[in-house]
């Protein structure tokens, strides 16, 4: 007696007398196989079921730059200066479509309600608004202010660029002999920059990368010892500033202390930040 594939036993040996399966063809769509994941390791084989997707390999990539699409490391983007923690730019979405038209009516097409109108007649008139004793007039409403018009307090900061004899020995100090290819500058003409809004950048042009500093400090006299994008000053709510150094090479410090990569560190009327070689920026309030 034969066996179809469902475990009938059968009489007939092509196809199954209690199911009408056919013996010895492929299983019924949707059962499961010898060896799935849902049955196991097949017992004739004995081999393991498939393994579990790596979670790992579906773990999401690194957030593209959306200025230069360079990977985000930080905060800022390391090639342009793209600040990733400030206000985001996004595409302006297509307008809602115009509700349509309503349809026009002629002498042939019955309009709304009971009755019927034709293209030379009007529609009647709404019922006009009781009588009422005429009284002052009403004054208007004082205009409110945006908040967006000042988002932050108004001070004039300015920072000054200036050549530091004192910070370029302290650098000598500890480069070693190969500190000493760099020279101080004989002259160099103290630079200033009024900080405006949200956020300044301090560093050196490239052309190659896209980056345009608000403080460039292309030179001449250039200093060897600063980055492309070497440290940011940002604005504050309070109408203050910070500055920030997003990764430079060398490092930079406020009043002498190095401050950590991606430390905010607020500032103050007079302090100064020193970066590069020989590099000083004072800022001052008001």
């Amino acid at each position: 007696m034969a066996v179809c594939p469902n475990g009938h036993d059968s009489a007939s040996d092509d196809f199954c007398d209690t199911c009408g399966m056919r013996i010895g063809g492929s299983p019924p769509p949707g059962s499961p196989q010898p060896g799935s994941p849902a049955t196991g390791p097949s017992p004739a084989s004995g081999a393991p079921p498939a393994a579990w997707p790596d979670p790992a390999a579906s773990a999401p990539a690194a957030e593209p730059c959306p200025r230069c699409g360079t990977a985000r490391s930080g905060q800022f983007c390391e090639a342009c200066g793209y600040n990733f923690a400030g206000p985001r730019f996004t595409p302006a979405t297509a307008s809602a479509p115009p509700p349509p038209a309503p349809p026009a009516y002629s002498s042939s097409q019955p309009g709304p309600g009971s009755g019927s109108y034709s293209s030379a007649q009007a529609a009647p008139s709404a019922p006009s608004a009781p009588w009422r004793e005429p009284g002052p007039p009403a004054s208007p409403a004082p205009p409110q202010p945006s908040m967006s018009s000042f988002p932050y307090p108004q001070a004039t900061w300015t920072a000054v660029v200036g050549a530091d004899r004192a910070y370029y020995e302290r650098v000598q100090a500890v480069a070693g002999p190969e500190g000493s290819a760099v020279v101080f500058p004989s002259y160099y003409a103290e630079r200033r920059f009024q900080l405006v809004g949200n956020q300044m950048r301090i560093g050196r042009r490239s052309v190659s990368r896209g980056l345009a500093p608000e403080i460039d400090l292309t030179g001449p006299p250039a200093d060897p010892g600063i980055s492309r994008l070497h440290a940011v000053l940002i604005a504050t709510p309070d109408g203050n500033w910070a500055v920030l150094d997003p990764g430079s090479a060398n490092g930079t410090l406020v009043n002498g202390s190095e401050i950590g990569v991606g430390d905010q560190i607020p500032l103050h009327d007079g302090d100064r930040i020193n970066l590069g070689a020989w590099t000083t920026i004072t800022v001052h309030r008001g």
